[in-house]
């Protein structure tokens, strides 16, 4: 009803008495047989002008919208005359898909209505952009006398025009906007529900959006768009721009503007879920790859030597308890994440590392490891958790179940190249969607468990057990041990400096006390562990230095910055963050990169995500991101940003500053 009202007064609107009209005739051009323009024009008692553009196009040729998209360029005037207040009125378009470009246009007839004011001689050229296999501009010089009359159809045909621009109001009760990760997502409600819905885009300043894909679930259409820079690069900035944008759905259609905002969610589907469950499977796999590891690759080492002369039986049997323990603690990591969400706190990979308890936790475990290595104490599993894996072939394999779910809440600091786009699509998934990835992930990380338990014989290839095992197992005692002083450091952040640095150095001093009472056999361990607790009351008691000139990160820091024409590197990092200490020592810490991040022009913004902070946690999902380190590179040249890889290179970052330079 609201929508025949509305025609209904545009249409007495424009049908007040007409002063004066003029008609251009029907224009052609040699060059373009394909096309022909007609422009009339008529002069209200107020003195506005309103000019009708009819295009008659052949059979299969097109003209282009006020956007034309990935490609094409919308029709305009150049005036001769002076004009004041143009305002151009858009038929709701269609979009044409021609050799994976995606465009927005008109074909055969189309009368575009524009208004203006100007008096006397109205003269200029249409420049008109018709596409078929090729594509023609072509130039319509024309002149209107307002002095001349219009034919009488004249009136009637502008009314006719003007139906065919979309409303402002009527068809949709709620719009939103949100950008992430070169993706804009446009959600929209009608109370009426949706049937065959499209959606016409004008592009964001400095960006190109792709075509749209449309999914409706319920009241609500979700349109997804791929956004480039004008170049094909990386896409702008579009957080805080206004969209404009038309909505049409069987034969209505509305004009609206909206602020483009946060990402928004769109309705599970299982499209594509198995290729994002074969990224989940690879990403767990890699992740035995990445430095968050390192610290339980004494544990693995451990396993293997004890497997190197047992029976078949039993070393299945242990590797089998590993694997268990990596999926228990992918199912553990996906009931933290679901109470998370069902909070409404935010979600992210290796964020459980912000908490302190966890953190004591995990310091006390790998405590208990370290002594297990040394023959101080044996591991088992409390009498309530005991299961029928546990009690088969021997009473160690609570400790490989107990192996498993510490080898992976330890990784969980790092960020595997695969793994990453699974998490990010796990964490906006329903919760059967979040728990399906996390399991697969966790079947991942335990294939290579899988394989040895598969084939025991893989571990007859070591060395028969010997002395020289003692040397080792103290060697591997002590990097478990050194993954216990990290732990222990990182509560500094926490707790007062001092306070853990004492209970740290007396918790360590246990270990050697003991193995001196063990006898001489044991020297070599003292040796390993007393070096171990000097590298202890280092860590805990000395903070990190930087001269960089690392500033507070927040976007208005960014934007200021690019308002002065200066480079921004954008840092988000965490204490407990493996890769990041290894970008900062391999990248950051090197000559040439610290030269060229003291140049004048370069801005440096570091975000520490070392403790929960809703600021830098809404920077990166309004980036598309879920996990650190994150680094990004603004400029005059890319404004938009560049988004640069987990594992950080020195080649990558320069290139990146260079490409940001604004060029003479």
């Amino acid at each position: 009803m609201a929508i025949f009202i509305r025609s209904m007064l545009l249409l007495l609107a424009v049908l007040q008495p007409v002063a004066q009209a003029a008609d251009s005739g029907w224009l052609r051009a040699a060059q373009n047989t394909h096309a022909e323009v007609r422009l009339r024009s008529a002069t209200t008692p107020d003195n506005q002008v309103r000019l009708l553009i009819d295009v008659r196009l052949q059979p299969g040729w097109k003209t282009y919208w006020r956007t034309p998209g990935e490609g094409g360029v919308a029709p305009a005037i150049r005036w001769e005359s002076d004009i004041a207040e143009e305002r151009w009125s858009w038929p709701t378009p269609a979009r044409f898909n021609v050799s994976g470009f995606t465009t927005q246009g008109y074909q055969r007839d189309v009368s575009l209505p524009v208004t203006l004011r100007a008096s006397g001689i109205l003269k200029g050229t249409l420049t008109l952009s018709t596409c078929s296999n090729v594509c023609i501009l072509t130039d319509f010089p024309f002149s209107l006398d307002l002095d001349k009359p219009a034919n009488a159809e004249f009136v009637a045909d502008y009314a006719r025009a003007l139906g065919q621009v979309p409303v402002n109001s009527g068809l949709i009760d709620v719009l939103k906007a949100g950008y992430a990760g070169n993706e804009l997502r446009v959600k929209a409600e009608r109370a009426d529900g949706w049937h065959h819905p499209e959606i016409f885009l004008d592009n964001p300043t400095g960006s190109v959006l792709g075509k749209p894909v449309i999914k409706i679930k319920d009241r609500q259409m979700i349109a997804s768009m791929p956004v480039t820079d004008e170049w094909g690069g990386e896409s702008p900035y579009l957080h805080g721009q206004e969209l404009s944008l038309v909505i049409a759905d069987r034969g209505i259609s509305q004009q609206s503007n909206t602020v483009i905002g946060d990402p928004l969610a769109v309705p599970f589907t299982y499209d594509g879920l198995a290729y994002i469950a074969l990224l989940a499977l690879l990403g767990g796999l890699v992740l035995n790859l990445m430095p968050c590891v390192l610290p339980v690759l004494a544990l693995k080492l451990s396993g293997l030597i004890q497997a190197s002369g047992q029976s078949r039986r039993l070393t299945r049997q242990q590797f089998l308890a590993s694997s268990a323990g990596i999926v228990t603690s992918f199912i553990m990591l996906a009931l933290f994440m679901s109470l998370l969400r069902l909070s409404g706190e935010t979600l992210g990979w290796g964020i459980q590392f912000q908490n302190s308890g966890f953190l004591l936790v995990m310091a006390l475990v790998s405590f208990f490891f370290t002594a297990s290595l040394f023959d101080l104490v044996h591991i088992r599993l409390p009498s309530f958790l005991n299961t029928r894996l546990a009690m088969q072939g021997g009473d160690n394999l609570s400790g490989h179940f107990m192996q498993g779910i510490f080898a992976t809440l330890m990784a969980t600091p790092c960020t595997a190249p695969l793994l990453g786009t699974a998490i990010g699509w796990a964490l906006a998934a329903p919760l059967p969607g979040l728990w399906l990835l996390f399991i697969l992930m966790g079947i991942g990380m335990s294939l290579p468990w899988l394989l040895i338990a598969m084939q025991p014989d893989l571990a007859r290839f070591l060395p028969k057990p010997g002395r020289w095992m003692l040397y080792l197992r103290a060697s591997l005692g002590t990097m478990l041990l050194l993954s216990c002083i990290w732990l222990l450091s990182l509560l500094a952040g926490h707790w007062n400096r001092v306070a853990v640095a004492i209970i740290s150095l007396l918790l360590l001093a246990i270990l050697p006390c003991s193995l001196i009472k063990q006898g001489r056999n044991r020297l070599a361990s003292c040796v390993a562990l007393i070096i171990a607790l000097s590298v202890a009351g280092y860590t805990v008691t000395t903070g990190e230095g930087d001269e960089l000139r690392w500033k507070p990160l927040t976007e208005e820091a960014v934007h200021e910055a690019l308002q002065g024409n200066k480079r921004v590197l954008v840092d988000i990092t965490a204490e407990w963050c493996i890769t990041c200490k290894l970008n900062k020592l391999h990248v950051f810490d090197s000559n040439v990169v610290r030269k060229a991040l003291k140049a004048d022009d370069i801005v440096l913004l570091r975000g520490d995500w070392t403790h929960a902070d809703p600021q830098i946690s809404r920077f990166l999902q309004q980036r598309g991101s879920i996990a650190v380190p994150f680094n990004q590179v603004y400029g005059p040249a890319t404004p938009e940003g560049i988004v640069l890889g987990t594992v950080l290179s020195r080649d990558a970052l320069l290139s990146s500053l260079a490409r940001a330079k604004e060029q003479p």
